[in-house]
């Protein structure tokens, strides 16, 4: 065999080689082309099972849902209403803090002005009936306008807890009228202490609270006038007792009696908590929204 046909031999097998290489690569490339893109499809298809798995089907909202959807506007709606109630607390503790802080007035000749008095200084001047001063208790004690439960005070060696308020009636010296003076506070324990106090006989200027009648407050018990009960302040069957009017003021500490009750038993701390309320109805409102919005709108199970 020459030369040339060597060449020609060596150069049709080089041809058929390369085409079966072509060949194969094509028809395997187009078989793991395939592969890949079924392979694909599966990873998409499962991917939408794994969705379609959390999602629950399409359905309307219907009357449960927007029965549960009142939850969060309700809880909306209270936040407000505390935001409100908070606002007119801190305006009644400042118009507490001013009242009470005012130089005290004459005791007007119309004692009907003393409705829109409360809790302005008085000053009177007179004599106290300490024959027909009664109790009015339980109360807790204050102090500086807070109550307290654990204290001691005045001449008191012992823990106060509850006591009673001494009423005392009060005779004026410039005119014909008599009031009820809330003295001060005695424990519990030692209700006689204060008659071994040293009674001021003389005409005497005292300044006090003005305070008006109150309703019975929840689960307190009626007061017993006839067997000198008193739970709470009932001015006018309390004025029937006493012979007085129902003008009724809180004696200020600087003008208790020495070994007598405490003074200055005038509340003026209100608690608000209104802020906390509204965090809380708030919180809620949102957690009971979103939980709505993923279950009935998202279509989403609760987690």
């Amino acid at each position: 065999m020459n030369l040339m046909a060597i060449k020609m031999l060596r150069n049709s097998r080089i041809a058929r080689y390369t085409l079966d290489n072509r060949a194969h690569v094509s028809l395997f490339g187009n078989a793991n082309m395939q592969v890949r893109c079924k392979s694909q499809k599966i990873m998409r298809s499962n991917k939408a099972i794994e969705i379609n798995r959390y999602q629950r089907p399409e359905e309307s909202i219907g009357v449960y849902g927007y029965c549960l959807l009142s939850i969060p506007i309700a809880t909306f709606a209270l936040g407000t209403w505390q935001i409100k109630r908070w606002r007119w607390k801190l305006d009644l503790i400042k118009n507490l803090k001013y009242r009470t802080s005012t130089e005290p007035i004459d005791l007007p000749s119309d004692l009907d002005e003393l409705k829109h008095k409360e809790y302005y200084p008085v000053k009177v001047k007179g004599k106290f009936l300490y024959e027909k001063e009664f109790l009015m208790g339980p109360r807790s004690l204050i102090l500086g306008g807070e109550a307290v439960s654990e204290k001691s005070g005045g001449i008191f060696s012992r823990k106060p807890g509850t006591g009673y308020y001494v009423i005392t009636p009060f005779k004026l010296e410039d005119r014909d009228l008599t009031i009820m003076v809330n003295r001060g506070w005695i424990p519990k324990s030692d209700r006689t202490l204060f008659k071994m106090e040293k009674k001021i006989t003389d005409s005497i200027e005292i300044v006090g609270i003005i305070r008006a009648t109150e309703k019975r407050p929840t689960f307190v018990p009626d007061n017993a006038p006839a067997k000198g009960v008193w739970h709470y302040r009932d001015l006018n069957a309390m004025a029937k007792i006493a012979e007085a009017e129902p003008v009724y003021i809180e004696l200020l500490p600087g003008y208790s009696t020495p070994q007598g009750p405490i003074g200055g038993q005038t509340r003026v701390t209100l608690r608000n908590e209104h802020l906390s309320y509204i965090i809380t109805w708030y919180g809620l409102s949102a957690s009971t929204g979103y939980m709505w919005f993923r279950y009935f709108v998202q279509k989403l199970p609760l987690l």
